[in-house]
């Protein structure tokens, strides 16, 4: 058994997934603007089993890191293949960045599959579009009400890791809320990875199949507590009354285990009897990450 104070760290795995991923950055006049427009265009983008992509903000890029030296956000995408992602990026764009005012919208990531998206958005203005190129890079100049919508002609995807996650098991609710927003809190340092859900926790933790035909994934039996003495199996003591999960998207395998490492770190807490990790036991995902071999790294 392995015991970080009184956490023990249950020896399982957690199993993720090959996706696609791409990066986008963007500007606005003010922080907020871009800001504004990072929060629109993430909206229902916490899980491909029923938004179509997992996106997150990545992290706030100050004026002088910025591509036209303007406040800026960076913003993650997800998806299970590269033409999805491209539809999204072109829907979420389109409806939720090119709208808000003062905005321009840039690639973030300089290698892989191409994804024309300034390209298609390009026919929204209705032929009094103009292409420029700077570097060898071509944008759309787009007209629009408060002057023009730039965007790049054309952004990349990569292959990524999808569904890493802890689970953290605690006392009562009260504590597992405070554990996983210290983890979010640490996780968040990690750059190349998103947490798509609400402030980054998910509660509504899911299983593989339902007894309903209609349904790819239902509860995660398993984990909730009013269920302990119904089910065929539990995986909860009588002590624990709480069950969170973070789920973790990365565009490495390192910064994805990264981040579940300073997760796990920042969620011991008293109160908290377990921390573990959701699989479907090695059956599905490409991805395998050994919460012991993940914490005796850091002890080496």
């Amino acid at each position: 058994m392995m015991k970080i104070k009184s956490t023990e760290i249950v020896d399982t795995f957690a199993e993720a997934f090959k996706m696609h991923g791409s990066r986008i950055i963007i500007t606005a006049e003010t922080k907020e603007w871009a800001m504004a427009a990072a929060q629109s265009v993430t909206g229902f983008a916490t899980s491909v089993i029923g938004c179509k992509c997992e996106a997150g903000i990545e992290t706030e890029i100050p004026s002088e890191d910025s591509p036209d030296l303007r406040p800026g956000v960076s913003v993650l995408f997800f998806a299970m293949d590269s033409d999805n992602l491209g539809k999204r990026l072109v829907e979420r764009i389109g409806q939720c960045v090119m709208t808000c005012p003062s905005t321009a919208c840039y690639s973030g990531i300089d290698e892989g599959s191409e994804i024309v998206v300034g390209g298609q958005l390009r026919y929204f203005g209705d032929g009094y579009q103009i292409s420029k190129k700077i570097a060898d890079k071509r944008l759309w100049r787009i007209p629009v009400m408060d002057g023009e919508f730039l965007v790049d002609d054309i952004f990349k995807s990569k292959e990524a890791v999808g569904g890493g996650n802890i689970l953290i098991l605690a006392t009562d609710q009260n504590t597992a809320l405070k554990a996983a927003k210290s983890a979010v809190k640490a996780m968040r340092e990690i750059p190349n990875i998103i947490l798509p859900f609400p402030n980054g926790v998910v509660r509504s933790g899911s299983k593989v199949g339902s007894k309903y035909k209609a349904l790819i994934a239902s509860t995660n039996d398993a984990y909730c507590p009013t269920l302990t003495s119904i089910v065929e199996k539990t995986e909860i003591d009588a002590d624990i009354n709480s069950v969170l999960e973070i789920v973790i998207d990365g565009l490495t395998l390192q910064a994805v285990e990264e981040a579940m490492h300073a997760g796990i770190k920042a969620a011991i807490k008293p109160g908290v009897k377990k921390i573990t990790a959701g699989n479907y036991g090695g059956g599905l995902g490409q991805y395998q990450i050994h919460l012991h071999e993940l914490m005796k790294k850091s002890q080496n």
